[in-house]
């Protein structure tokens, strides 16, 4: 049996989180420039983004460009600006073709100007595709994204649209940058590291963790599948017991 027919196409998790590391390490592992691990780790996000697509996952966001990147020398900086904007133009025809609609979630203010207009064309481009969602988080950060989203809610307040017992979770998350989205279901991290990197904290607080020593450019479509095999094989409690959960499941 093949790893995508050991997937329960009836228990997809329909929001897909991944930190896409170790572009750098694995190009300096076969002796050649940070640059050329991010050129070939275009190419997993296409193989990862066609097999998210063809199972019915509803979601998947990547963590692109952090704003902790922003940190890293100019000349990796420009070419990862180059790099995302062509990658992007010339897989849009296969998006619309596959049914993929791109969006952004990040401190766009900070991306260079004529990345933010080539970004907006190819999102717009797709607004029509009602498949999956494939989400890039550019410029992003979650401590940005929860410090404007208290930032806006302090607003609300003192504007007396909202009074302070009246915030709770869910305003606080209607004025994150992914109010449109779910939760991720499954977050997965390449590279070998075991942390979140700062990478929706507030939404990761129930999802599924998979972490892989593969670096991003070596990840496959079998990798992502085995990620899925290995979620639907844990049991997901939410703070309830076992016997809640199965509990609940008998009266579902």
């Amino acid at each position: 049996m093949s790893t995508i027919e050991q997937i329960d196409l009836s228990r997809l998790p329909r929001h897909v989180a991944v930190i896409m590391d170790g572009n750098g390490r694995w190009a300096k592992e076969h002796g050649r420039e940070r640059a050329w691990g991010h050129e070939n780790g275009v190419a997993t996000v296409r193989r990862v983004t066609e097999i998210a697509s063809e199972l019915g996952v509803e979601y998947l966001t990547l963590y692109t460009f952090s704003t902790e990147n922003w940190n890293r020398p100019q000349a990796e900086v420009d070419a990862l600006m180059n790099l995302i904007v062509v990658s992007i133009e010339q897989q849009t025809p296969d998006l619309i073709k596959n049914n993929v609609r791109l969006t952004v979630i990040g401190d766009m203010e900070r991306m260079p100007q004529f990345a933010r207009e080539r970004l907006d064309k190819c999102m717009a481009d797709t607004a029509h595709c009602g498949g999956l969602v494939l989400c890039l988080a550019l410029s992003y950060s979650s401590r940005w994204e929860i410090t404007r989203a208290c930032r806006t809610i302090a607003s609300m307040v003192a504007q007396g649209q909202v009074a302070p017992e009246q915030v709770d979770e869910q305003l606080l998350e209607s004025c994150l940058a992914t109010a449109s989205m779910p939760a991720p279901d499954l977050l997965i991290r390449t590279g070998g590291d075991l942390r979140i990197s700062n990478f929706l904290l507030w939404q990761l607080a129930y999802s599924e963790l998979y972490f892989t020593d593969k670096y991003w450019p070596d990840f496959t479509k079998d990798d992502f599948c085995d990620a899925i095999i290995r979620f639907q094989s844990r049991e997901r409690r939410f703070g309830k017991t076992s016997e809640q959960i199965k509990n609940d499941e008998n009266h579902n």
